[in-house]
């Protein structure tokens, strides 16, 4: 008896790791999908034949086509927000400032993101959800950029005369526009123009800074 209890409770134990891999890889799966057909056009079975799993497997991991697309923009790693949490804490506000604009642009740089982020937009119009997540994310990252905003005027690394808030605003929108560039021209080269990205922020922010 004591055997059989311990073999249904390996059956039902779940290695976390494990899960959070199979996870991702049907997020990554999916994300190419819906980059190049969209998320309306992109059905489940592609998915499943993209993850190479059956849709009983699939539904194991999320309830519908809809959790997955929530959780491309999910991100469950870590790591950035502790890099955006190290950037408010920094000695030097406007180096870190920099520093976050880099991290924010630097997805725009891979093949996918800038549709993703394009399809996102779409959708958002339609789902009260995903706009929430969108919401989310883009109040995060304009949190971060007007704290260091407000730490670089007091130490007189830019001009002390903008309000923090909307100029993050404005900051944040200038680094989407770098995904939105990606996305509808084809002759936009987002590496090339993040030097040009600096550049205005920099002869923005830094305007009265003598």
């Amino acid at each position: 008896m004591a055997a059989h209890q311990e073999e249904g409770h390996d059956m039902r134990t779940v290695d976390p790791a494990k899960h959070r891999a199979r996870r991702q890889h049907i997020v990554d799966a999916a994300a190419e999908l819906f980059a190049t057909k969209g998320f309306e056009r992109t059905t489940t079975a592609e998915i499943c034949r993209a993850a190479g799993m059956s849709a009983g497997n699939l539904f194991h991991y999320f309830a519908n086509k809809r959790a997955i697309f929530l959780a491309v923009f999910e991100d469950e790693d870590s790591d950035k927000a502790e890099l955006m949490a190290a950037a408010e804490a920094a000695d030097d506000p406007w180096g870190a400032l920099l520093e976050v604009v880099d991290l924010l642009a630097a997805p725009a740089l891979e093949p996918l993101a800038p549709h993703l982020v394009m399809e996102a937009m779409v959708q958002a119009y339609r789902d009260p959800e995903i706009a929430q997540t969108l919401s989310r994310t883009n109040a995060d990252e304009q949190k971060t950029v007007a704290t260091l905003l407000r730490k670089a005027a007091a130490a007189g690394q830019i001009d002390p005369g903008l309000d923090p808030d909307a100029t993050a605003s404005w900051v944040t929108t200038l680094i989407a526009s770098v995904y939105t560039g990606a996305a509808t021209d084809p002759t936009f080269n987002p590496a090339e123009q993040l030097p040009t990205l600096r550049l205005i922020l920099t002869r923005y922010l830094r305007a009265d800074v003598r």
